[in-house]
């Protein structure tokens, strides 16, 4: 059975392709949502229809909450950008009265409320497949304390570095929450890529990596002909030979950062069970001090 809300979500992809040459308003300024949750729709019918198990469908409350939290990401990235400068929107509103700022807001918020929802579906897309579920490492790997302090300095250096050093530093940006938070969520047993690669299963970080640069690959490509857009501003790397050529408004190095950021998504969602879980450990010892 395909749900119908496929359907729509493969009606609002044509439509809003189609209005890429029409730009009807208000549609052409609100492509972003359209087109996104028109994906994030199709997706899952598609992911129902083989697994007879989806978000939306199964998991509605787990998908409600990636809505929540993909606004919540995006918008520290936002934050990240002011120092970066990495991104900038065409065609943005700059009017500063209080109800434009507060509709600006609410706006983008509703396009970011897309980011993490998107991967998730394409990830569950991949995984339903089955055609990695083999891919395994040859050999366990150890997972030491020292090791996870050295992935947590390192976080804390890809996060710092690019707002001290911008130019150079840019890129790592995007692994950042994943070194820092992923060791954190497997100390507190929560899912992690850690884990998997402990237990030598590739599939959730392969299907992620893949998942995250098939999505990445849609944002340029619909983000090309759109009225409210992004350009870049990539020192250096744009002037470099074929890794500069750009694929749409994204030189061709820069699809490389999908994967991570994908991985980032995933600790930093893993990470608010992770506080979950500290903070019913909290309220037990609250109650222990108390009683």
């Amino acid at each position: 059975m395909f749900k119908k809300y496929g359907i729509l979500g493969l009606l609002l992809i044509v439509f809003a392709q189609v209005n890429f040459f029409l730009k009807i308003e208000l549609f052409s300024s609100w492509y972003f949502p359209i087109v996104w949750f028109g994906y994030i729709l199709l997706l899952d019918a598609i992911v129902y229809r083989i697994a007879k198990n989806s978000l939306i469908t199964n998991r509605l409350h787990q998908f409600l909450f990636l809505i929540l939290l993909s606004i919540i990401f995006w918008w520290i990235y936002e934050f990240f950008n002011l120092s970066l400068g990495n991104w900038q929107y065409a065609s943005a509103n700059t009017l500063t009265s209080p109800f434009v700022n507060i509709f600006t807001i609410l706006k983008a918020s509703l396009s970011f409320a897309t980011v993490l929802p998107a991967i998730a579906e394409t990830y569950e897309l991949i995984s339903s497949i089955h055609f990695l579920d083999h891919f395994k490492l040859k050999s366990k790997h150890r997972i030491t304390k020292k090791f996870l302090y050295i992935m947590i300095a390192i976080g804390i250096f890809t996060f710092i570095t690019p707002i001290l050093f911008s130019t150079y530093f840019f890129p790592v940006v995007w692994m950042a929450f994943f070194f820092i938070l992923d060791p954190i969520n497997y100390l507190a047993k929560e899912p992690s890529i850690i884990s998997h690669l402990k237990d030598r299963k590739l599939l959730v970080p392969i299907s992620l990596f893949i998942a995250g640069t098939i999505t990445g690959f849609f944002w340029e490509f619909w983000n090309y002909h759109a009225v409210i857009k992004w350009y870049y501003n990539i020192p250096f790397i744009e002037n470099i030979p074929i890794i500069g050529y750009k694929i749409f408004e994204m030189p061709l190095l820069g699809y490389l950062g999908y994967g991570p950021f994908a991985f980032s998504l995933y600790s930093m969602y893993h990470f608010t069970g992770t506080l979950h879980k500290e903070e019913k450990i909290l309220e037990k010892k609250i109650k222990r001090v108390f009683s």
